[in-house]
């Protein structure tokens, strides 16, 4: 029975006074059974036990019942919060400093005062206030700062065997002191002691030194901006990056030497975690690159991957030299291929936090990537920046034209109503059409009128530079048919160069010599017309102050021949009351307009003033409703 046992065990050690040897068997024999046991150190408390081995510890003159009653103390105050918070006094502080602090005590003695005082402010701020009201952390310190040097002074192998184990055992019980609870007020303390733990990490890089003083300065560090500033600006951050680089070429070759990588990578990030600015520091030293070389590494777990990606985070979270390290390294499809093959929640969330850093700057990044250098000139960055411009530059200006196209076909829409262009007799049309069709094209200032007069409604805008390029349905002459309209000598007075009007046609026959408006005599009123089907595009010049040329072109004549029926002068002047309104005739009025200027618009609405169209303009119209639909 455990409650017997530790009975008959207490009476053991209260009449065993002078037995040495007798109570550090009853003392080993206690820990034993309270080890990782709640309710046995529980009991022990409640019959006296923990009081009378904390009096035996100060009150025994042998060395050895000391050290037994001290390390059954802290067994049993590990094992059961209860007991903790029964021994967490300022009393009990101040005897075990009085331990570490006596000359004829032992290393083993001192090592059990630090593992006792371990054991009070573990998960305990009680006992972190205490630590430090008394002064014990600054005696810690102390033992930090000095221990670790003993075994240069001569002194032998088991001594320095010994020296190292109470010197760990100090390093642990800092980092309980600054953390878990996180403690602010030791963090500033013990960050006193950062040259030291700087200096031992420049001269020696074997794990048994390496890891408590990486587990020391990452606790001390996590979370306190002050405490990063510090140890960023003795150059401990460099020192680290730099150990970081030399493990680097030992981890392909010793799987130690991997994993004493990723201690040294977390306390990277717990130096740089609150204040990612501190992480443009490990750029010279290319850490990002040796980062994704060890995240490549096949024997890390899981947890250990994460640390790393969490350090690359930092990394790139604001500077740029590391986010373009990040990218040259092949860094982001790693990240993607993270985010997709694996099925842990926290590397997920470790690989977004690293995409999301990017996602900004990569496009800037880059184009400077291209160049192999970050150190560009002015002029360059300034054409990266236009660059990023051109596309709100290209669409603001495309909006203004068309606002103003709009404006220019309200006023001619206006104007044509008022003048009657659109009569509703058919008859009147087309002696109108006819009448038109009869102007001379070779005539310079009847031409120039004409084109003034319409300006084509665009279907889309095709933008370079200054100049916008206008899908109209209204066609532009010919290669060998040169026009001079006002639009074009002003853009050529403007010294735009303009830009080629793409075009699609499809011809039947050559135009004839009376329409080319170079020819020198003017075109017969019997002469046929041209058997010609353009689609073309409209030119927008814009010139350097701001203003607008629009060069309009003339309504493509169609192919009379295919569509419409033929009719002679003579009929078309006897018949012009009487068969305009009989289906036979097959005539519209988009068949006898063939010398008049449209636009999309205009055409339309004189197709659908026509009480009867032709099947040619008939289908035209019925696609026009099926496109405008579809929109």
């Amino acid at each position: 029975d455990m409650k017997t046992d530790l009975n008959l065990l207490l009476e053991c050690l209260k009449y065993q006074m002078d037995c040495p040897l007798s109570q550090k068997e009853a003392l080993i024999t206690i820990y034993s059974i309270c080890q990782q046991n709640s309710e046995a150190s529980e009991y022990f408390r409640e019959i006296g036990g923990l009081m009378f081995i904390n009096d035996l510890a100060k009150s025994s003159v042998h060395c050895i019942v000391k050290e037994a009653a001290l390390f059954t103390l802290g067994i049993i105050i590990e094992s059961n919060v209860y007991c903790q918070q029964t021994l967490c006094t300022s009393a009990l502080f101040e005897d075990l400093i009085l331990f570490l602090i006596n000359k004829d005590s032992g290393v083993n003695l001192k090592r059990m005062s630090v593992y006792v005082i371990l054991v009070l402010v573990s998960n305990n701020r009680n006992g972190q206030t205490f630590v430090r009201d008394t002064g014990c952390i600054s005696l810690l310190l102390q033992l930090f700062r000095t221990t670790l040097c003993t075994p240069g002074l001569g002194v032998s192998a088991a001594g320095a065997a010994q020296c190292y184990e109470l010197w760990c055992s100090v390093c642990s019980t800092l980092c309980a002191c600054v953390n878990n609870p996180q403690n602010e007020d030791n963090q500033n303390i013990c960050c006193s002691v950062f040259p030291y733990a700087k200096e031992w990490l420049e001269s020696c890089t074997e794990p048994d030194i390496l890891r408590p003083i990486c587990s020391f300065v990452g606790l001390t560090a996590a979370n306190n901006t002050y405490v990063q500033k510090y140890f960023v600006s003795i150059g401990g951050l460099d020192t680290l990056a730099k150990v970081l680089l030399e493990l680097m070429h030992d981890s392909c070759l010793s799987p130690s030497g991997t994993k004493l990588a990723v201690v040294v990578t977390k306390t990277l990030d717990a130096c740089i975690a609150n204040n990612s600015a501190l992480g443009g520091v490990l750029a010279k030293y290319h850490t990002v690159s040796q980062l994704l070389k060890l995240l490549c590494n096949e024997t890390l777990n899981t947890g250990e991957k994460v640390s790393i990606i969490l350090t690359i985070g930092h990394c790139t979270e604001v500077c740029e030299e590391n986010q373009c390290e990040l990218l040259q390294n092949n860094g982001l499809p790693l990240m993607i291929q993270v985010l997709t093959e694996s099925q842990d929640e926290e590397l997920i969330k470790a690989a977004t936090f690293v995409l999301q850093n990017c996602k900004q700057m990569t496009e800037q990044l880059s184009l400077k990537i291209n160049d192999n250098s970050l150190n560009v000139n002015n002029a360059e960055e300034l054409d990266v920046e236009a660059r990023k411009r051109s596309l709100q530059d290209y669409w603001k200006k495309a909006k203004e034209i068309l606002h103003r196209i709009n404006l220019i076909e309200q006023e001619q829409d206006e104007q044509r109503v008022q003048g009657g262009v659109f009569a509703d007799a058919s008859s009147v049309a087309n002696s109108e059409a006819l009448k038109a069709h009869e102007v001379n094209p070779a005539d310079p200032k009847m031409y120039m009128e004409r084109t003034q007069k319409e300006v084509p409604r665009p279907q889309q805008t095709l933008k370079l530079d200054d100049q916008v390029l206008v899908p109209s349905v209204n066609c532009p002459p010919r290669k060998n048919e040169p026009v001079n309209t006002v639009g074009a000598a002003s853009a050529r007075q403007s010294d735009q160069s303009h830009v080629p009007c793409p075009e699609t046609e499809v011809q039947t026959d050559s135009v004839p010599q009376s329409h080319r408006t170079n020819d020198k005599t003017a075109p017969g009123k019997n002469q046929p017309l041209p058997q010609t089907r353009q689609v073309h595009w409209c030119m927008i010049t814009m010139t350097k102050e701001g203003h607008i040329f629009l060069v309009g072109f003339f309504l493509p004549h169609l192919d009379q021949h295919s569509f419409c029926s033929k009719i002679t002068r003579k009929d078309r002047s006897t018949s012009a009351t009487s068969s305009s309104h009989k289906m036979a005739d097959l005539r519209c009025l988009g068949c006898t307009a063939g010398g008049l200027s449209f636009n999309s618009k205009t055409f339309t609405k004189m197709l659908q003033s026509c009480l009867h169209q032709c099947d040619h303009h008939k289908v035209i119209l019925e696609a026009e409703e099926r496109y405008r639909r579809e929109l």
